[in-house]
């Protein structure tokens, strides 16, 4: 190689060096990161919301965690998983595991209701309606389930859906024939489980939210108010149902008591970004932002959100104050 050319070369490899030089002396700015922890019946959208938030927001990362509520809330308080944000299915699960250990305020953002999802190669499902669907669900040829009302709110609403039916239609030892024709085997961690043991044929039926069967295109049928957990106007009925679940301790139970489907969403108390955390609920209960998602995806929200306290509104961080109503 001449001179010429080997000075060249030369100066090549000392660009080269100086550019990685370089890179690697500018770091990157670091990525916030906001931890949701949420219910499973969130999923979806959630994950459009998170693409939403991060799309104007570039410096957060959004990482979630889905699965049953009370489950979710358990890994928080009991096994001091890190999370910035709880959210849900059922706002009593934020109230009693975590307040106030782990959580000060809870603000209730959506409803839902209850109902039978089903696909097209359902067994019955050109029979099945509003009348006879606990007749059908009582055949021993059909499979049908829920989640497990230990860890999800879901399950514990759907056998109060059940033991309301029973009351509502005036057919005595309607629930526990029902249960009866449930095996075991056919109650999930989480409700959304049950979304592809439908859609794979491995069950005719299943408990789910009507978001859950709109977002995943799933055939359903509604049931009256009376036995829907829907609406806030029959809660006084709803109250009749009573379920007992496991509590936090090993051997000890609760009763969950019937009453309308309501979500609530917290801020964790030792929250690792809790100004991210801020930031993401502002726009997730905005009525432009993630509450507009919402209701485009069949949970309808409350607009504006609420607490039930003046105090608990006061102690709202950041512009949260002014996206809630109080309102037992």
């Amino acid at each position: 190689m001449n001179p010429s050319n080997l000075k060249r070369a030369f100066l090549s490899i000392l660009i080269a060096i100086f550019l990685v030089i370089s890179v690697h002396a500018v770091p990157a700015a670091a990525m916030q990161k906001v931890i949701i922890f949420h219910a499973g019946s969130l999923t979806v959208p959630l994950a459009r919301i998170e693409k939403d938030f991060e799309a104007a927001n570039p410096d957060i990362d959004i990482l979630r965690e889905a699965g049953g509520s009370t489950k979710m809330a358990r890994m928080i308080s009991e096994l001091g998983k890190p999370a910035d944000i709880m959210a849900s299915a059922d706002y009593k699960v934020i109230d009693k595991t975590l307040i106030p250990g782990k959580a000060d305020w809870n603000i209730r953002f959506a409803t839902n209701q209850l109902v039978l999802c089903y696909t097209p190669n359902s067994r019955y499902a050109d029979q099945i309606n509003a009348d006879n669907w606990f007749e059908i669900l009582q055949k021993k040829e059909v499979v049908w389930g829920h989640s497990d009302p230990n860890l999800d709110p879901c399950g514990y609403r759907s056998l109060m859906v059940l033991q309301l039916a029973e009351k509502f239609y005036n057919q005595p030892g309607l629930y526990d024939r029902l249960i009866a024709n449930r095996p075991e085997k056919n109650v999930r961690p989480k409700s959304v489980e049950l979304v592809s043991l439908l859609k794979t044929g491995n069950m005719d039926y299943a408990w789910e939210y009507l978001s859950v069967a709109i977002q995943h295109e799933l055939k359903f049928l509604t049931l009256d108010d009376h036995i829907n957990l829907g609406n806030y106007q029959f809660d006084d009925f709803y109250k009749q149902a009573q379920v007992k679940v496991t509590d936090k301790k090993p051997g000890e139970w609760i009763t969950r008591t019937g009453q309308s489907v309501t979500y609530g969403i917290t801020l964790v108390k030792d929250a690792p970004n809790p100004a991210g955390a801020v930031r993401f609920l502002e726009y997730m209960l905005s009525d432009d932002g993630g509450l507009k998602v919402l209701k485009e995806m069949g949970q309808p929200p409350f607009i504006p959100c609420r607490v039930p306290t003046q105090a608990m509104k006061d102690a709202l961080p950041g512009n949260l104050p002014t996206l809630v109503e109080v309102r037992e």
